[in-house]
């Protein structure tokens, strides 16, 4: 190889620094596209919280979903998979289902309390089983 093809091989330090931004920012995209856990279907009958977990006027989340009781012997069940970008939801603080991805929160009837989430949580069956809650 001579000096003029490997003059021709360098590349300069702007050139090589946007290159690495670049990769980094398609590696953050797909590690965020993979990295939460799928809100798919669970199989009817499959235990999600005990009763005497989620109390009255409150919420658990748990194997994907969230189940919360607004009033006393009723309980909702929601995707736990956030509307804006799919994320988990992943905490209950004060009176709302929050998504730590990007600041989302949800209300205990799954709708939307602050975005960017736009959609209330998709609506998932459940039913009380003697002291268990499970999918319906």
């Amino acid at each position: 190889m001579t000096s003029e093809d490997r003059a021709e091989l360098r590349i300069d330090r702007r050139t090589a620094l946007a290159s690495a931004g670049v990769a980094a920012a398609a590696v953050t995209v797909a590690a965020c596209a993979t990295a939460e856990p799928s809100s798919g279907e669970v199989a009817p009958g499959t235990e999600v919280a005990k009763v005497a977990d989620v109390p009255v006027g409150g919420a658990v989340i748990a194997g994907g979903t969230v189940v919360t009781q607004p009033q006393a012997g009723v309980y909702q069940g929601f995707s736990a998979a956030c509307t804006h970008l799919g994320c988990s939801v992943s905490k209950i603080e004060r009176e709302t289902i929050v998504c730590r991805c990007h600041g989302s929160a949800f209300r205990f009837d799954g709708t939307v309390a602050t975005g960017p989430a736009e959609r209330p949580l998709a609506p998932r069956a459940v039913r009380v089983d003697g002291d268990r809650i499970v999918t319906a």
